[in-house]
């Protein structure tokens, strides 16, 4: 138990080094300018809240929430709310700095936030996790609105804790107010204003940055074999998409095992399996159980990391087969890591692009409430492959043009944004 805790405060740790090294190595590739630098370099708001709830068996616990504000030069504060054992001040500040990344690489009028419970949520019911969101959300307070700072799903969180958040914010509003703010959060259910699509959308943008980096390199999807660590919202819609490909899923990996069949797994199967067994593919028929140290190790064509940060290490990335690895997860591989499969002619698919299908289709939802209109599945759909690959376009062109790889040269595409926001507008005496 000691030494799991001390690999997940390493892992944190990591994670928020990893952030600032990538951040640091594209600002030496353009020169940044050192007064931005020092500016970027920092978070502008860190919220630390403790509140208590009381627990179904009458007791009371206190939870300590997070929401970390890295940069809104570009537009309000967005990103995910995740409730995780991990979640810890550090975990949110690389998280956020990812987030203002990822919505400058978009093109979007963002900024980027993130937060989330320190809890494991297997551990409570539904109706603690009701009362535990909306008491977080009361602690939150003015820190989050509309037009400043927009939550959304991320880890262990979906539609209903969103529901949630939003009924106790507009709670706190006069009657006058409450129909103006239901883009408070975004992935929100269907009847609430949700977005349609919104659900698919980070898993369906994983699919196709995979699409188009096949395209460019003339390679052929169908019988490609591929393995996803995290079979979640992220993980399954990939894996349903690279199917439709002709595509097949030969490996899982989740927080409770890990499973391998070489001729392949029938991914709506699989994902009807794991919901009727507690949220696990361990156990399933159709594939036999593996050491989990040997999930990336496993023969594939693509690997889809779409659980947590700093998965692939320089322990593991020397074993990796894969010809490409899409970062479905934030932050999954570790600079060393990183080195490694660079070296040994691996593409690497960078997370700030190859998630970011999530957060473009956040904004989406949030364009729908803020006009009062209704998109159909397949213009929310038409419109995210036409941004996802302006996006990775530009990467492509930015990776040749300064000779570096899609990492950086995605970075680069992102600070230079915002760089040109603060040459424009200057900073305030």
């Amino acid at each position: 138990m000691i030494a799991e805790k001390v690999k997940n405060e390493a892992k944190k740790q990591g994670m928020l080094a990893n952030v600032m090294r990538q951040f640091n190595h594209a600002s030496d590739v353009i020169d940044l300018n050192p007064n931005i630098r020092k500016i970027l370099e920092v978070t502008n708001n860190e919220l630390v809240v403790h509140f208590p709830v009381k627990m179904d068996d009458g007791t009371v616990e206190v939870f300590t929430g997070y929401r970390v504000q890295h940069n809104n030069s570009l537009g309000p504060y967005k990103g995910g709310l995740r409730y995780h054992p991990t979640v810890d001040l550090d975990a949110a500040r690389a998280l956020a700095m990812w987030m203002t990344w990822k919505t400058a690489l978009a093109g979007i009028p963002y900024g980027g936030a993130k937060g989330g419970i320190q809890l494991d949520p297997k551990k409570y019911s539904t109706s603690e996790l009701e009362r535990i969101t909306r008491r977080f959300t009361y602690a939150l307070g003015d820190n989050i609105g509309p037009e400043l700072d927009i939550p959304a799903p991320d880890v262990n969180t979906n539609p209903q804790t969103m529901a949630w958040i939003l009924d106790t914010y507009m709670s706190t509003k006069a009657p006058n107010e409450r129909s103006t703010n239901l883009h408070v959060v975004t992935g929100k259910p269907i009847g609430a204003g949700g977005s349609e699509g919104r659900d698919r959308a980070t898993g369906f943008g994983v699919y196709l940055t995979i699409k188009f980096w096949a395209e460019n390199n003339n390679v052929e999807l169908k019988g490609k074999k591929f393995i996803v660590q995290g079979f979640g919202n992220v993980g399954y819609w990939a894996a349903f998409f690279l199917e439709e490909e002709g595509a097949k899923l030969v490996g899982v990996q989740d927080a409770f095992g890990t499973i391998y069949n070489e001729n392949g797994m029938d991914v709506q199967a699989l994902n009807e399996y794991q919901l009727a067994n507690n949220g696990t593919v361990q156990g399933f028929k159709e594939a036999q159980a593996v050491d989990p140290a040997d999930f990336f190790a496993l023969d594939c064509d693509i690997c889809v990391p779409a659980a947590l940060g700093n998965q692939i290490t320089e322990d593991n990335a020397d074993s990796i087969k894969a010809q490409v690895i899409a970062e479905g997860a934030n932050g999954p591989t570790d600079v060393a890591a990183e080195q490694i499969l660079l070296q040994k002619g691996v593409t690497i698919i960078p997370d700030i692009l190859c998630n970011s299908g999530g957060v473009i289709t956040s904004y989406f939802e949030w364009l729908q409430n803020r006009n009062g209109e209704i998109w159909p599945i397949e213009e929310v759909m038409e419109k995210l492959e036409k941004k996802l690959r302006i996006s990775f376009n530009k990467v492509q062109k930015v990776a040749e043009e300064r000779k570096v790889d899609a990492r950086t040269a995605a970075f680069i595409i992102a600070i230079e944004r915002l760089q040109q926001a603060y040459v424009d507008r200057g900073i305030f005496p």
